[in-house]
């Protein structure tokens, strides 16, 4: 009798360890370009983006039997990206290879000129967004760089509306301020 119960309970636990992998695969379908954007928007390099992408399914897949609010799945998802990107630039592995053969690379004259221009220009307005605060930065990026309209963004950081716009507001004042 009691090894019939064991077995019993394997069976329950395999059968709700399946409809967790699939609740987290159906949701993970819907939100896996949004992790690729939010980490490509911090570190402005595909492959890293799509590392730290991969990084925080692999977090939030081990971490989501303990997500109270499922609902909130896409929020979540953001924030566990936008604080692995931020540890990887902070980490800076690859950038010394990145710009060694950034350096080597053959350039053509004719578009080399329209392109040192753009690189500048994006440069330029990427360190103003690096100079802004957490907050304002966040906001910016998700808003502006992601194309997420306020509700949304007011969504995926579990903020009021009128915080998201408010910070907008300020974000866009001061990358103004900073790009004259």
């Amino acid at each position: 009798m009691h090894d019939a119960a064991e077995r019993l309970n394997g069976l329950i636990v395999d059968l709700d360890e399946q409809a967790l992998s699939l609740e987290f695969e159906a949701r993970l379908a819907d939100s896996s370009a949004l992790a690729f954007r939010v980490a490509y928007s911090v570190l402005r390099h595909q492959q890293d983006a799509e590392d730290v992408a991969q990084e925080a399914f692999a977090r939030a897949f081990r971490r989501f039997r303990s997500l109270r609010d499922r609902d909130r799945f896409r929020a979540w998802l953001v924030r566990i990206t936008w604080r692995l990107a931020l540890d990887s630039r902070r980490g800076g592995r690859r950038r010394a290879a990145r710009e060694d053969t950034a350096a080597s690379e053959p350039v053509h004259a004719a578009t080399a000129e329209a392109d040192v221009l753009a690189r500048e220009r994006s440069a330029r307005l990427w360190a103003a967004i690096d100079a802004l605060p957490r907050k304002l930065r966040v906001a910016i990026v998700l808003s502006a760089i992601e194309g997420h309209g306020v509700r949304d963004v007011a969504a995926l950081l579990a903020i009021p509306e009128g915080t998201v716009k408010s910070r907008l507001f300020d974000a866009r004042k001061r990358l103004q301020e900073l790009l004259r």
